[in-house]
């Protein structure tokens, strides 16, 4: 019976600690999940940012845009691409989210790039974004910052 109760009080604290640790936004049909930057080190004047969509809709949508004044002087929706097998990073237009579908935004691929940092991103920092939608308009999320060899792979674990 005593380990019943220890075993129900872990699971339970588990619980607790997942839900603490995971973020999340919504803005009409769109989730935002988990909102994460790396840490920067000191004199650092970039930094990126990640995070999975959903739409659960039945009209597509795209991120358009992004804006974060407290952090830095800008921030844009980036991509890496294969520019003749050198990988470079670009600027884009929009990322789409496909109706019932999602997109990802993850290292290697996707992000948002911030360019003109006020200050390092110090881990365990939670910062403001605003992100705006081709059709759910502005949404505001919190940036959650992780350890600068935080493991992008455990970022949407159950998503």
């Amino acid at each position: 019976m005593q380990y019943l109760r220890k075993t129900l009080i872990t699971v339970a604290s588990l619980g607790l600690l997942a839900a603490a640790t995971a973020h999340e936004f919504k803005a009409g049909n769109l989730e935002i999940h988990h909102p994460w930057a790396r840490a920067t080190p000191a004199g650092t004047k970039t930094g990126a940012v990640y995070f999975k969509l959903i739409n659960s809709g039945t009209e597509a949508d795209a991120l358009i845009d992004a804006s974060a004044p407290e952090l830095a002087a800008s921030a844009e929706v980036h991509n890496h691409v294969n520019d003749n097998g050198v990988m470079r990073m670009r600027k884009v237009d929009k990322v789409d989210i496909p109706a019932k579908g999602s997109a990802l935004l993850a290292p290697g691929g996707y992000h948002l790039m911030l360019m003109g940092l006020k200050q390092p991103l110090t881990e365990g920092q939670k910062l403001p974004l605003t992100l705006r939608f081709q059709r759910a308009g502005e949404v505001k999320v919190e940036v959650k910052v992780e350890s600068l060899t935080a493991d992008p792979t455990s970022m949407h674990a159950g998503h």
